[in-house]
């Protein structure tokens, strides 16, 4: 298939045909970048749809649900999706509209040069021509007048009124003419040779070299369009895996909605922790009967908030100090504890409904944990260096490192300070949580059951026993009660709090014959109270400690106060709250102190002393 030899007589149509197919090129390279448009328009669209769709700080609490945080993973999927989008517009960009253009012009000036030659051609096979057809009509005058020239010779030779003289005038001129007619016929057929010769070069060679350039040019053109319709193909194919992944990331986004958890959350969220109101009374009216009407209203009607049902009349209830009644000691204890929980605003969450509040209390405690994990990293870590610098003065002054130290014991020291505090608050929100809604309202009348009552005879009870045991409500029902022992911490009072010390001087006055409770009537229904405690004997020695660093006690809690390498007796260790409570064997003094002030060796590793 050769155009030379095909189309030899077709060199307009061949022109017309390159012409059109470079339009055709420059047709496709504007479908492509219009496209390109398009895929960018596209992108856009969606990145301002993603956009306006984001959830608004208003509106992260709302967020919470499984269907909302699918919701958020399919807009960031589909704002990856925008972006592969726009890669397909940029690698179009770059590997077909930009390639085609530049095609177009080479191909542009490709067949201006192959046309230019074609015309060249065919200039000279017309020039040939022209001189064949000029020889021939030269040759055809010539042959004409040679013609006249012998018939005016033959006529002059027959007639016999002509001298010889004038006969053989017109015989020279014969002779004269016949001789350029020869001349013009040997042109002539020179003339016809050359453009013979020239024609069959022009058909045979020169014309179709030029149309087997364009013939090249036009093949290149639709190669090239085959080549950048696969490229585009290949640039969409190639984010197709990335798309797949976006498609499988919404798929996977709403496959995670879960009706149930977002239906747990909602009551997370909303619960208020309160029970629902209790029946309506009956209201007797003025009458006669009012008694006999009052009679018979069940008695959980009178059952009050804080209060129980004791004949007649209405007893308050005891709480945590009911068993020291209206000691004046117990009650400067009482609001001593109220001034070291109060808080500043509302951190303490008392404006929120109890279930919500035990939920920030909870926050609260975990980022405090947190926190104080934190510091005591850092705590050990600087130690750890001053002990290095202590062994290798070389490496650094461990005086550089005491300020820092301190400055860290203080922070733990506040940080446990605020843990503890938030710690009561939830304990006391989850007793609250706990407690079953309308003790009597919910019994048909019946009395709330008593607390368990735990044995009284033991010599000594570990503190986290005493701690579990007032968190739960349980006491020793009739034994008397002290918290001096484990109390420190185990009825709500941390060592920084007060209520360990305050409580154990409280009570020492109880123990030395305060006992005006005794002839108190109410006295004899403490047993219904919800708390009753037990008295601890002293705590025997677990082991023995060593002071590391000099402790101030801040003369507000059950603290002690100790000197660096003084020597102490450990009655409790530390449960995770950073302090271990000790005495002092010569003065009998105790308190807490601070854990890692310390280095204690227990009785368990090294065998107890008899």
């Amino acid at each position: 298939m050769n155009w030379g030899t095909e189309l030899w007589d077709q060199y307009d149509n061949l022109a017309a045909h390159t012409h059109k197919g470079i339009e055709f090129l420059d047709k496709y390279g504007n479908f492509v970048k219009e496209r390109c448009a398009i895929e960018l328009e596209y992108a856009g669209k969606l990145r301002r749809l993603v956009k306006n769709y984001q959830p608004k700080r208003k509106e992260e609490d709302e967020y919470q649900y499984s269907a909302c945080k699918a919701f958020r993973q399919l807009l960031q999927e589909l704002g990856d999706f925008a972006g592969q989008r726009e890669v397909v517009a940029e690698n179009l960009q770059s590997n077909v509209v930009r390639e085609l253009h530049l095609l177009a012009k080479e191909l542009r000036e490709e067949r201006k040069q192959h046309l230019n030659e074609g015309a060249k051609q065919m200039a000279v096979l017309n020039s040939a021509i022209g001189a064949l057809e000029r020889a021939r009509r030269a040759y055809e005058r010539a042959a004409r007048e040679s013609e006249r020239a012998l018939e005016a010779f033959q006529k002059a030779d027959a007639d016999l009124n002509l001298s010889r003289a004038e006969v053989e005038k017109q015989k020279a001129n014969m002779k004269q003419r016949s001789q350029l007619c020869e001349d013009a016929k040997q042109e002539y057929t020179d003339q016809l040779r050359k453009t013979n010769e020239a024609q069959r070069q022009h058909y045979e060679q020169r014309l179709p070299h030029v149309f087997k350039q364009l013939q090249d040019l036009d093949e290149k053109r639709i190669k090239n369009i085959k080549n950048f319709m696969l490229s585009s193909v290949d640039v969409e194919r190639k984010v197709f895996p990335i798309i797949m992944q976006c498609l499988d990331g919404m798929e996977e986004a709403a496959n995670s909605i879960n009706e149930k958890e977002d239906t747990q959350l909602v009551i997370d969220r909303y619960k208020s922790g309160f029970v629902p109101p209790e029946d309506f009374r009956f209201e007797a009216s003025a009458g006669a009967d009012a008694p006999d009407a009052a009679a018979h209203v069940p008695a959980h009607h009178l059952t009050a908030a804080r209060g129980t049902v004791s004949g007649n009349r209405v007893k308050k209830r005891g709480g945590l100090l009911s068993i020291f009644t209206s000691n004046k000691k117990i009650i400067e204890a009482c609001n001593s504890i109220k001034n070291n929980m109060s808080m500043d605003g509302k951190e303490d969450y008392s404006d929120l409904p109890p279930n919500q509040k035990k939920k920030k209390l909870q926050a609260k405690v975990h980022e405090l944990n947190k926190q104080v994990a934190q510091e005591q990293a850092a705590m050990e870590g600087l130690m750890k260096m001053k002990g290095v610098y202590e062994t290798n003065p070389t490496l650094g002054d461990p005086m550089t490192v005491e300020g820092q130290l301190n400055e860290c014991c203080d922070k733990l020291k506040k940080l446990r300070t605020a843990l503890r505090k938030y710690e009561e608050l939830l304990g006391e929100a989850s007793q609250h949580a706990a407690a079953p809604p309308h003790p009597a309202a919910r019994t048909n009348g019946a009395p709330p059951p008593h607390a368990a009552s735990i044995g009284s005879n033991s010599e000594s009870l570990s503190r986290s026993a005493s701690e579990s045991s007032v968190s739960t409500g349980t006491g020793a029902g009739a034994g008397g009660g002290s918290v001096c022992g484990a109390g420190g911490r185990a009825a709500g009072g941390s060592p920084e709090s007060g209520l360990g010390g305050e409580l154990a001087a409280a009570h020492a006055d109880h123990a030395n014959g305060d006992h005006d409770h005794d002839h108190d009537p109410d006295h004899d229904h403490d047993h219904e109270s919800d708390f009753d405690y037990y008295y601890e004997p002293d705590l025997q020695p677990l082991g023995h400690c060593k002071a590391l660093y000099a402790f101030e006690a801040n003369g507000t809690g059950s603290t002690m106060r100790m000197e660096c390498g003084e020597r102490l007796l450990v009655l409790e260790t530390d449960a995770g709250d950073g302090w271990t409570r000790v005495r002092r064997q010569a003065t009998r003094e105790e308190g807490f102190v601070p854990t890692t002030y310390i280095a204690t060796t227990l009785y368990a590793d090294v065998g107890h002393p008899h």
